[in-house]
């Protein structure tokens, strides 16, 4: 199974960035920052998601990135599915904080539970078909609209770019750097839509593909 060891986020205050996703999330060194050169407009592409097991969770995880200067782009609230909301975090980054239950079942926390990597892909078939062959595993697939693949440390998703703007609740036009990098054990590369991903040193990693840029333009 592949792994994605940590996400790399682009910003251009490291030190700031870095004290904010620690205090807000507490992920540790899955999220890691560096300097961003490149400009970036709109939607740039990616979300991240937290996913955990009560709404107050939500709402603490929620409180602390307000506070830490994030701004609601959809409010923490029931629906159907369960309890959840998205924010845009000082630096630019989508985050989706949710639940699948309604009430809380146990002593407040703040556990995160899994911590899922959302893409937007111009073709759903087409970036699956490229990740397959970097040796990545389907562990969900809806035809051209979802896919998800069996990756530890942080999971990879992938909806339609559309579709994961509007599910986040903003335009899909983006253009320039993603302001991402992916850590993991597939190699270095980057994938159909702009997406970089970096080898994590060690006996696991590999490296076959050559380094390409974060452009989307998408």
């Amino acid at each position: 199974m592949s792994t994605i060891d940590h996400v790399t986020f682009e910003v251009s205050d490291p030190t700031a960035a870095d004290a904010f996703y620690r205090a807000a999330f507490g992920l540790g060194d899955r999220v890691r920052v560096r300097a961003a050169p490149a400009p970036t407009t709109g939607f740039r592409g990616f979300a991240m998601s937290l996913v955990v097991s009560q709404p107050s969770t939500v709402d603490s995880l929620f409180g602390t990135a307000l506070d830490g200067g994030a701004t609601t782009l959809k409010p923490a609230a029931r629906s159907f599915w369960g309890y959840g909301g998205v924010l845009r975090d000082p630096y630019g980054t989508i985050w989706k904080i949710a639940s699948s239950a309604k009430k809380d079942t146990a002593p407040a926390h703040r556990r995160v539970d899994d911590v899922v990597l959302l893409l937007g892909a111009t073709d759903v078939a087409v970036s699956r078909q490229f990740y397959v062959g970097r040796g990545l595993s389907v562990a969900k697939s809806f035809g051209r609209r979802y896919v998800e693949f069996a990756t530890s440390g942080i999971t990879l998703a992938m909806y339609g770019r559309r579709a994961a703007a509007k599910d986040v609740g903003v335009p899909p036009e983006g253009t320039g750097s993603h302001r991402l990098a992916i850590g993991g054990t597939a190699g270095t590369f980057t994938d159909p839509d702009g997406f970089a991903w970096e080898a994590v040193p060690g006996p696991y990693a590999v490296s076959t593909a050559p380094t390409g840029g974060l452009e989307s333009g998408r």
